[in-house]
């Protein structure tokens, strides 16, 4: 359950931090290289795989294919859509009514100066609280790589939840995070500092998306992107990723 997970965490975070200098952990990495974090994902720096579970997955942009023939209709939402918000400006710019939250100003800022035109879409929201979207707001919700920065008791008690509440019946949700158990401490070369991040395992996030009624999305064939994938990032670390379906209600 999540107290066990949280106590593991903190047991975990404890051990790996005796005899190791502070890291650079989450909004403080994001609001002191929130430039530099815009130039990387605009330039695919961290965005193509060394490798995966899934011979048609190789990066980003296979799984933001793969989203757009999933998905119900074209209101979406980037929950964390990072410094620059580069997926929020992409999907705009080919007639999708997109929007993006992310936590740390400067990544908003970051955004808005990068792509002007998307000004009233990107706007400061903390995924440890609950959104300020109405149930049912989005036809997709695509939320990568940012529960890793979001304490486990948060995770599994408000942000899964508020995933889930703001899809729309039939919506799909992207899910992509660091995977395994406790925190892991990298150093990540395209910055030049140590990172620590929080792992999660997939089954635990599955059962608590179940129970507010999301379903991982099966491939129907081994050519499609489908059920749970994993990659390596050049960091190098790994990630698990699928898509979830919330269904209807009977």
């Amino acid at each position: 359950d999540s107290n066990s997970i949280a106590l593991q965490t903190r047991l975990t975070m404890k051990e790996s931090s005796q005899g190791k200098e502070q890291s650079d952990y989450s909004e403080g990495f994001y609001r002191h290289h929130s430039e530099r974090y815009a130039e990387v994902a605009h330039q695919l720096l961290q965005s193509v795989y060394i490798r995966s579970s899934h011979p048609a997955l190789k990066g980003d942009m296979d799984l933001l294919e793969r989203l757009k023939e999933l998905v119900p209709g074209r209101r979406g939402l980037d929950a964390g859509c990072g410094s620059g918000a580069r997926d929020v400006f992409d999907f705009w710019n080919i007639g999708y009514d997109v929007y993006g939250i992310d936590s740390v100003e400067e990544n908003i800022e970051v955004a808005k100066q990068l792509h002007p035109e998307i000004a009233d879409r990107v706007s400061v929201a903390d995924m440890r609280y609950p959104l300020e979207f109405s149930d049912g707001s989005f036809d997709f919700v695509i939320c990568s790589a940012v529960i890793q920065h979001i304490a486990p008791e948060q995770v599994f008690n408000v942000t899964l939840r508020e995933l889930a509440r703001v899809l729309k019946s039939g919506g799909i949700l992207q899910l992509m995070f660091k995977n395994g158990v406790g925190v892991e401490t990298v150093f990540d070369q395209d910055y030049g500092v140590s990172r620590s991040f929080q792992l999660y395992d997939e089954q635990n996030i599955l059962r608590e998306l179940s129970s507010n009624g999301v379903s991982l999305v099966e491939s129907e064939d081994s050519k499609q992107l489908g059920g749970i994938m994993y990659f390596t990032d050049p960091k190098p670390m790994k990630h698990c990723v699928f898509f979830a379906r919330k269904l209807s209600k009977s």
